[in-house]
């Protein structure tokens, strides 16, 4: 079904996909079927067990899974036999992001949902109207500076960036949520389909400043990797990424998603490339009251 609904099946829910990002773990996925057979709805989902309790998390690198319906798919049955394929399993517990897209969310009965926020550019199709979007002082002129000391990284091999990742983490004091495996491997598995780029920029003597890698399909781009050198580098490499990146996505795919979290800082900061926020639902459902008081802070962080 993938290959045949390539062009409106949405990239995190593509089978290639969660193949990539599940390696090594189980997933499975939810039908809902029309009177006559055809598959009309799906919901991809990473299962997972302890101490014979099975329950269903968000894959890594992954902003949403949820429910996809074909464009004549009546809402509420869909939802209603995808919500009994889900219950039949026993999950001890549940907790997705739906597509900010989804509907039919009044159909799932007994979950619950909370909004969250990303940030997106609805149209790139023209780069230069793009730009001038961005803030002229703290956007614009930065590129700008950035663009004359800077040349782009097409080289970049995903298990270098995967390295300059880890080592931007460790810079900070953090250890990296992704091992070097799995950027690699995700980032290799995007390319070789042409749904990803991976670009970075140096400096005349051939030092890296930033590297970012973003996924698309033919509706939305989304930003999610990236990292800047932890021993100094340009203040204008990041956004002069985002705007290189822009121009060669603009005849490939719609919009261009951030990845934005509800940070107040970080969506100040993407406001300033002229983006705006998008909801979309973070939906959980617990098996037994006591599950939810121990799991919910947890879960839904």
């Amino acid at each position: 079904m993938c290959k045949t609904e390539e062009s409106v099946i949405p990239l995190f829910l593509q089978y290639w996909w969660m193949n990539t990002v599940c390696d090594g773990k189980q997933w499975d996925v939810a039908l809902a079927y029309s009177p006559g057979g055809e598959i009309v709805a799906a919901l991809p989902y990473l299962e997972g067990s302890r101490w014979g309790m099975k329950y269903v998390l968000q894959p890594q690198l992954t902003q949403y899974n949820g429910p996809w319906y074909r464009q004549d798919a009546d809402i509420e049955q869909a939802s209603q036999q995808l919500s009994t394929a889900l219950h039949q399993h026993n999950f001890l517990f549940f907790a997705q992001n739906f597509s900010p897209s989804v509907n039919g969310l009044p159909c799932w009965k007994g979950f619950e949902y909370t909004e969250r926020r990303t940030y997106r550019i609805e149209d790139i199709s023209n780069p230069q109207a793009v730009f001038d979007g961005f803030d002229k002082q703290r956007r614009q002129r930065p590129i700008h500076r950035a663009a004359k000391v800077l040349s782009p990284v097409d080289d970049l091999t995903p298990e270098a960036f995967a390295r300059f990742h880890v080592k931007y983490w460790e810079s900070r004091g953090q250890k990296d949520t992704l091992s070097e495996t799995f950027i690699s491997r995700t980032i290799h598995s995007a390319l070789s389909r042409s749904q990803g780029i991976l670009l970075g920029v140096r400096d005349e003597a051939g030092r890296l400043h930033a590297a970012r890698f973003v996924a698309y399909d033919k509706q939305c781009a989304y930003s999610l990797l990236s990292a800047l050198n932890p021993q100094g580098h340009h203040n204008g490499a990041s956004p002069l990424l985002f705007w290189m990146i822009i121009q060669r996505l603009c005849t490939r795919t719609k919009a261009f998603d951030f990845e934005g979290s509800m940070d107040a800082g970080i969506a100040f900061s993407y406001s300033l490339y002229g983006a705006h926020p998008v909801t979309y639902p973070r939906v959980v459902h617990y098996r037994h009251p006591l599950i939810r008081h121990l799991l919910k802070k947890k879960v839904e962080n």
